[in-house]
């Protein structure tokens, strides 16, 4: 099952708000809602990378999730797209274990995203799943 995401304004920043039915499926959403924060463009084929953050709570397990897809844009000069997430309790906390197809940012017309801020971040269990809501700086 895949979860949704919607944008929304954030005084200068832009704000995802996401939902899914599994945690994996609103760590996923919540990606793509950072891509189309980036990108408006339909998005053509690229490389499939792998990634695994871990950290001790599920809000700072998202924080660092979405930090490192920035940083992965940045190194490997492609917008990350087409998020898959695993996420997993651990014996220390928490671990993400995900794929994204990184789209050469030289083929699409892709708008700075600065950072991940922990301003209203936050990772909630509801009745239908799980919401995430975080910040971007812009």
């Amino acid at each position: 099952m895949t979860g949704r995401f919607e944008l929304r304004d954030h005084t200068a920043d832009v704000a995802v708000a996401a939902r899914g039915p599994t945690l994996d499926a609103a760590f996923a959403a919540t990606a793509d809602g950072l891509t189309a924060a980036m990108c408006d463009d339909a998005l053509p084929d690229g490389d499939r990378f792998e990634l695994t953050v871990r950290e001790s709570s599920l809000e700072t397990l998202l924080f660092s999730y979405l930090d490192e897809l920035i940083y992965q844009r940045d190194v490997r000069g492609v917008l990350p797209c087409d998020h898959e997430a695993v996420v997993t309790e651990t014996a220390d906390g928490w671990a993400v274990t995900a794929t994204a197809r990184g789209v050469p940012l030289d083929a699409v017309a892709a708008r700075d995203l600065k950072a991940v801020t922990y301003s209203q971040l936050s990772v909630a269990r509801t009745d239908d799943g799980w919401e995430t809501y975080v910040v971007f700086d812009v």
